[in-house]
């Protein structure tokens, strides 16, 4: 487990749902405990938190064409980040 918050975006290559776009459409928060804070951009911005990353890939990775992007500490994996 990390002891310090992690920051990534996600960035979606083709949107499946014609809501939210493509590019850099949320910026997010994983949580020492493991939870997750999502915060959407556009038009309608809002606030959404999770109990764990695989919830949010389950929902808004839509097969593949949202990827989590860490910017801080380097690159880690998702399953490093779990």
């Amino acid at each position: 487990m990390n002891i310090y918050p992690r920051l990534f975006f996600l960035q979606r290559d083709h949107d499946v749902s014609g809501i939210s776009g493509t590019g850099r459409v949320a910026d997010g928060v994983l949580w020492p405990d493991g939870s997750v804070s999502v915060r959407w951009r556009g038009a309608r911005p809002s606030l959404v938190h999770w109990s764990c990353l695989d919830d949010v890939e389950a929902i808004h990775g839509h097969g593949g064409a949202t990827q989590i992007v860490w910017i801080d500490a380097g690159e880690v994996t998702h399953a490093e980040a779990a």
